[in-house]
C-alpha cells in the first residue's frame, strides 16, 4: 500500500460516453508530460484500495517530484470515462516522526518549513503543467472520438488553503 501525500489540491471530471483503456490513458498523459521537461519528475504505478481492507484495488499513475506528488485516475465508470488527481506532499519519514511529537513538531515545521512564495509558486507551476498535460490528453480522447469538449467549470482543480495563507 503506498504512502498517502497531504492533499494540497484535487480535480475530477466525467467524459460521458468515452470508452478507453486505463493503461493507455496513463501512458498518453505520461508521454504528454515528458514533453513538459518537469524537473525532476518520476513515474510509477501505484495502487490504491477502492474501500476497506479486502476491497479491491485501483492502479494510479503517481508523478513524484521531491515532496510534491500527483495521482491521477483514468478508469471505466457506467457509461463513461471518470479522470481525476490529487496533488498532495509527502513528508518525509523523519518529519512524518517529527509532526507527531506536540509543541516540538509545530515549532520544527515553523521553524525549518517555512513556506515561502517559491514554494506556493513552485506548487502551483507544477500543478499547472500536470494539469494541462491531463487535459491535452482528455481533449485528444474527447476529440477523437467526436464527444463533447469539457467545460471551463469542468477545466478547474480545487486547491485547498493548505498553505495556510
Amino acid at each position: 500500500m503506498p504512502k498517502a501525500p497531504m492533499v494540497i489540491s484535487h480535480w475530477s471530471t466525467f467524459v460521458e460516453g468515452l470508452t478507453a483503456s486505463p493503461k493507455e490513458f496513463y501512458d498518453d498523459v505520461q508521454n504528454a508530460l515528458k514533453t513538459k521537461l518537469i524537473p525532476e519528475a518520476k513515474f510509477s504505478r501505484v495502487d490504491w484500495k477502492e474501500g476497506g481492507i479486502f476491497s479491491a484495488k485501483r492502479e494510479y499513475l503517481r508523478v513524484r517530484r521531491k515532496r510534491l506528488t500527483f495521482d491521477i485516475c483514468g478508469a471505466p465508470f457506467g457509461n463513461g470515462f471518470f479522470i481525476s488527481w490529487w496533488l498532495g506532499e509527502m513528508p518525509s519519514f523523519f518529519w512524518s516522526l517529527i509532526l507527531w511529537i506536540p509543541i516540538l513538531g509545530s515549532l520544527m515545521e515553523k521553524w525549518f518549513r517555512t513556506t515561502t512564495y517559491y514554494t506556493v509558486d513552485t506548487a502551483s507551476m507544477y500543478q499547472s503543467l500536470v494539469h494541462s498535460a491531463v487535459l491535452e490528453v482528455v481533449d485528444g480522447m474527447t476529440k477523437t472520438n467526436g464527444l463533447k469538449v469539457l467545460s471551463e467549470t469542468d477545466r478547474k482543480p480545487v486547491m485547498r488553503n493548505f498553505f495556510n495563507l
